[in-house]
């Protein structure tokens, strides 16, 4: 009988999750062990939760070992242990040495969010996003010590519509990274691949994301704000400041229409919604959240919340 290929998975988010299910389900696949974040207190509570590639592993009856740090003489043991062929690593969430990196027997695999060397970093999805990209995809690369600088294995495309949400990205990319992570290992096996080097004189990086990043600049055009604001949903969020409230949004459509309006100011309300005039055409709210902490349609919304124009968002 032909030996499995033996892995090691690396993952903590939801994002991680199709991956691991889709190479626990493989007959020619092993996963001895997968490597998650410690569970973390989570909602108001301060429970202690588990991650939920946790969660996955335990249904799929996976051993699970939660390091506060890999990069330790224990995590390096316990590693070493199961002499796996491969790591596959998604969104872990821990840098690793190239102690570490140097254990899996044929290669430590990376499943990016981006088509690298774009959007090297933590938050690709919204990158791609923010900057209206009509195109992202996923890519599998030989995991290297510098941020996502790794050679790349394969990469699959997807496009962004401009309805799509960084949620609505990050499943469709979940799902994506799951068929090319199994693709990759088997062209791998094969002989049918070899890692090609990252041009590095094209490579971008994106930070983390903080709740502040979430504000809207209303001097922006509206499809610029129409992008920021499919970019932070769910989190952090795409808000605005109306007097003393502080007002989420979540869906709005652009129109190409000149008001003499300055950026900011809600100059109409009406069965569509809340009108916006921005730094180039008009914006209408279609979707929010106030203090209620209910997301409404905007005609909800205005039902409790009469908003008399011309009246104007802080900038």
């Amino acid at each position: 009988m032909k030996n499995k290929t033996n892995i090691i998975y690396m993952g903590t988010p939801d994002f991680s999750v199709p991956a691991l299910k889709r190479l626990a389900r493989q007959d020619d696949f092993h996963v001895s062990l997968v490597v998650t974040q410690p569970d973390r207190p989570r909602g108001r509570g301060k429970k202690l939760t588990p991650s939920p590639v946790k969660t996955a592993a335990l249904e799929l009856g996976l051993d699970v070992f939660q390091p506060e740090k890999i990069n330790t003489k224990e995590g390096m043991e316990k590693l070493l242990s199961f002499y796996p062929d491969f790591f596959i690593v998604a969104a872990f969430g821990q840098i690793l040495s190239q102690k570490i990196l140097n254990i899996p027997k044929i290669f430590p695999i990376n499943i990016h969010a981006s088509l690298l060397p774009r959007y090297r970093g933590a938050s690709p999805i919204q990158a791609a996003i923010l900057n209206m990209d009509k195109v992202t995809g996923v890519t599998t690369m030989v995991m290297a010590e510098g941020m996502d600088t790794g050679d790349i294995l394969l990469a699959s495309t997807t496009p962004i519509s401009g309805h799509d949400t960084s949620l609505d990205l990050h499943d469709k990319l979940g799902l994506i990274g799951a068929d090319l992570i199994v693709k990759t290992i088997h062209a791998i096996l094969d002989n049918h691949i070899k890692p090609v080097p990252q041009d590095h004189s094209k490579a971008s990086y994106v930070k983390m994301l903080k709740k502040s990043d979430g504000k809207i600049d209303w001097n922006l055009s509206n499809l610029k704000i129409r992008a920021h604001i499919n970019a932070m949903t769910p989190w952090p969020g795409a808000f605005t400041i109306l007097g003393k409230k502080h007002i989420k949004i979540y869906k709005a459509k652009p129109v190409d229409e000149s008001f003499c309006h300055e950026p900011g100011v809600i100059f109409q309300c009406d069965k569509e919604g809340i009108h916006v005039a921005t730094g180039k055409g008009c914006l209408i709210i279609r979707e929010l959240m106030g203090a209620s902490g209910k997301r409404l349609k905007a005609a909800e919304f205005l039902c409790g919340h009469k908003i008399d124009p011309p009246v104007r968002f802080d900038l």
